[in-house]
């Protein structure tokens, strides 16, 4: 549980304060002594009297007023003339005959004993405050650095009571198998008992395992939720220190916290910065603390009595670094993966998303679902979220199904760059390297659909043809394959045949068509016969999930030439095989070229009349 701090910045707030409070202090001094020493400076010229005349003149009315300091008499004439002399400090206005009621001289007593030791202390005075506001410092400081040593061990999860968390499963939309596992854990949570008398044991601990933005976390919050009980969240990055010791100590805090507030739910997000292999190099060992801290996950989650109802969730999208003691059962029971959405799972996201957005009547949210295929729902919750801006920038009161496109193509191929100004001649061959695309895909049987054709930069690209699969595909054929190399290859075939030279621009393209047909040698056993079904190099495992994994060689010189031969064969038959297509329909790709220079974009409903004939469909 978190414990409340001082801001950092009130220690500097109340020095500076103490400053300004001195300084406004030595002001207003200032401002009350001036005036004296004002005073002062005008009696310096005082032409000295006996003290007679200065009787004498009281009783003629001479002066306009007379000053009594001390044991001296100043009188001030009408003319502005100072007359001094000296009298008994003793005496007074009376015992001077100056008390006379209908005088006009206006007589002043000032009584200076009073003033000059105020002004004699004031120094010593300040300087103590001063002194004691420096040592009030000082304590309060290493008071403030004793409570932070002490409370260094301690956890700083976070933590919401079950009216704090307001997420439900209604509000998890496209997992609906993970819902199903984990409304098993919420009865936990609501009916432990039904589970005990059974002799059933309560799961300690579900490990949510999925890419980066499927919904780990909103799904452990909506458990909590759902459950009614207090929700500890921490990064597994917030248990390691530089200190050994520190995140062990964190650990035990955590959970100790969790078992006076039980029921609850403890939640680590990406718990492989804690959890990964112990011992030896690479993805594991090598660093105490962490292995300390480890350590103590694994003994509190083994420590657990039965009865605490306590349950640990923890997300990640590396399992395969973690430690194997982690993942047996009796810390980790379960394990449950969440996939990308499907076509209809993406649909119900985006319904979610949209709820509280102000959206046209004609907004077809199927046709958004399969434009975003293998986006995740933080994905989607972003598409939704720019249709909602452009609508604004546009000055628009609902967001229409044009917001909506535009918002997948910034989200999936970037935003356009109009500003980069393209010579003729660089447009001219970036319009037929993608209309080389657009034709021989269009042309392969197993290709994706076309989408859409542009020749306006967005990202680092010049130009983008853009394919989209018509549904979800788990499986690739080998046919499907050559198609797409066909495909990519495309681009500078048109280059070759148009005007008899190479670019650049087919470098990424060429980089993905060498990747798939290695692929197809080394791990789907789609190579020669020469090379057999085999998987060609040892996979270490994947760094992140979706993410392709680095091989080791464990093969020979000899398998390794055949698969260059392989690779290099493929990709030289699938090149000859697109440059025949576009010899084919040179005269189609002539007249593509030129309406796609004056438009810069083409959809497919436009290219396929021009190609086809026809409006609609893919071939």
């Amino acid at each position: 549980m978190s414990t409340s701090r001082r801001p950092p910045r009130s220690r500097q707030q109340w020095l500076v304060s103490l400053l300004i409070f001195s300084a406004l202090i030595f002001l207003s001094l200032y401002s009350v002594s001036n005036p004296l020493r004002e005073k002062e400076r005008q009696f310096t010229d005082a032409q000295e009297v006996p003290l007679s005349r200065i009787t004498q003149g009281y009783a003629d009315g001479e002066f306009q007023s007379i000053l009594l300091r001390d044991n001296k008499v100043y009188a001030t004439t009408e003319s502005g003339t100072v007359l001094q002399s000296y009298k008994d400090s003793r005496d007074g206005v009376s015992a001077l005959g100056w008390n006379d009621p209908t005088n006009p001289t206006i007589v002043e007593i000032e009584n200076r004993e009073a003033t000059n030791m105020f002004f004699a202390v004031l120094p010593d005075l300040l300087f103590f405050l001063l002194i004691i506001s420096g040592v009030i410092w000082l304590f309060r400081g290493i008071a403030r650095s004793q409570s932070t040593a002490l409370s260094f061990g301690k956890s700083r999860a976070r933590v919401a009571d079950a009216k704090q968390v307001r997420t439900r499963f209604k509000d998890v939309a496209g997992c609906e198998e993970s819902k199903e596992d984990l409304l098993e854990v919420v009865d936990f949570l609501k009916n432990p008992k039904k589970y005990i008398n059974l002799g059933a044991k309560i799961p300690k601990g579900v490990l949510l395992v999925g890419a980066p933005g499927t919904g780990k976390t909103l799904l452990a919050r909506a458990v909590a939720g759902e459950a009614g009980v207090p929700f500890f969240s921490i990064a597994g990055s917030e248990f390691v220190e530089m200190f050994v010791g520190v995140g062990a100590s964190r650990v035990r805090d955590l959970f100790l916290k969790a078992k006076r507030n039980a029921p609850c739910i403890i939640f680590i997000d990406e718990i492989d910065a804690v959890g990964r292999q112990r011992g030896g190099a690479g993805f594991g060992g090598g660093h105490d603390e962490r292995e300390q801290t480890l350590n103590q996950i694994l003994t509190e989650m083994d420590g657990f009595e039965q009865g605490t109802n306590v349950i640990v969730i923890a997300a990640t999208n590396r399992p395969d670094v973690l430690d194997v003691a982690l993942l047996r059962p009796g810390r980790f029971d379960r394990r449950i993966f969440i996939d990308k959405p499907d076509l209809d799972a993406r649909e119900q996201i985006l319904k979610v998303h949209v709820e509280k957005k102000k959206l046209a009547k004609n907004i077809d949210l199927r046709s958004i679902a399969k434009q975003t295929v293998g986006l995740t729902g933080a994905d989607l919750e972003n598409i939704c979220n720019e249709a909602a801006i452009f609508a604004a920038k546009r000055k628009q009161k609902t967001a229409t199904q044009r917001e909506f496109v535009d918002a997948v193509e910034k989200v999936t191929i970037g935003s356009e760059k109009r500003s980069r100004k393209l010579t003729e001649k660089e447009k001219k061959i970036t319009a037929y390297h993608e209309l080389g695309h657009a034709i021989v895909g269009h042309l392969c049987p197993e290709s994706d659909p076309l989408h859409k054709i542009s020749i306006v930069s967005r990202g680092a690209a010049l130009g983008i043809t853009w394919f989209l699969p018509q549904e979800d595909q788990y499986t690739t054929s080998r046919s499907k394959f050559l198609d797409e190399i066909c495909g990519l290859l495309g681009g500078r075939a048109a280059e070759e045949l148009i005007f008899n030279e190479l670019t650049t621009g087919a470098s990424s393209d060429i980089e993905k068509a060498s990747h798939i047909a290695r692929s197809m040698a080394m791990r789907y056993g789609m190579g020669d016969k020469d090379l057999g079904p085999v998987a060609y190099g040892e996979r270490e495992g994947t760094m992140f999930l979706g993410v392709d994994p680095n091989y080791t060689r464990n093969f020979s010189e000899e398998k390794a030439k055949k698969i260059d031969d392989f690779v290099q064969r493929t990709l030289e038959e699938q090149y000859t095989r697109a440059k025949g297509m576009l010899k084919e329909h040179r005269t189609k790709l002539d007249e593509l070229s030129e309406i796609l220079l004056k438009k810069e974009t083409m959809t497919v409903e436009e290219f396929l009349e021009v190609f086809t004939g026809k409006a609609a469909g893919k071939k």
